[in-house]
């Protein structure tokens, strides 16, 4: 048990060094030597570990998701919550811009040029984690009659793709103006998709100030 303490701390150890060094030289421009350099370990130790730079990259990601899903699971699994605040509310927490200090420093870090690629893999696993975690509170706001489509995951899927695109700040840059507009056709377009009542999701966005 003690060796794989040991070994998962060490493994920690070289995420943490990673995370930073991404952080400050980007993907690309962090070499091996400066994460042996960090950690202050040998290469065999590195490789012991991790594959590749890659595959250390791969791993970063899989710790964002965790905070990018994790709030999003929590919010839809309360059914204490109606179902179309539910839906507004894990929409909302795909967003971890809108979280904490550690996820805005996730954000700036994810949207430097020299991280797209790493950008570009957390928003697939946004796409494909938070779909489904959607579809599940579509699928009660069926049962209830508040909406009607027999498509909630592909309905899910298209509003993912396009919250976490459009209004994505390093994606398309626009106004506050612009964003207003945009908010408004967003959540009006949802309530068609989903065959909900018209004002039905505008109203609960109201709740929180939107």
């Amino acid at each position: 048990m003690r060796i794989k303490k040991e070994a998962e701390e060490r493994r920690n150890e070289i995420l943490d060094a990673a995370d930073e060094l991404f952080g400050q030289k980007g993907f690309d421009g962090t070499s091996t030597n400066d994460l042996l350099d960090k950690v202050g370990i040998a290469r065999g130790t590195l490789y012991h570990h991790f594959k590749s730079k890659e595959d250390i990259m791969d791993a970063l990601i899989e710790r964002y998701n965790i905070s990018i899903l994790g709030a999003a699971q929590q919010v839809a699994a309360d059914r204490s919550i109606p179902v179309v605040e539910r839906v507004i509310r894990t929409v909302m927490a795909m967003n971890i811009s809108h979280g904490g200090s550690s996820s805005k420093e996730i954000m700036e870090h994810i949207h430097k040029p020299q991280n797209a690629l790493m950008h570009q893999k957390i928003q697939k696993s946004i796409i494909t984690g938070v779909t489904p975690i959607l579809t599940g509170i579509i699928r009660e706001g069926i049962e209830q009659g508040i909406f009607n489509t027999p498509y909630p995951y592909e309905c899910m899927e298209m509003v993912v793709i396009y919250a976490n695109t459009v209004f994505d700040d390093d994606m398309v840059p626009m106004t506050e103006e612009e964003r207003g507009s945009r908010i408004l056709a967003f959540v009006c377009n949802v309530e068609r998709l989903l065959g909900a009542e018209s004002g039905s999701l505008m109203d609960v966005m109201r709740m929180f100030g939107g």
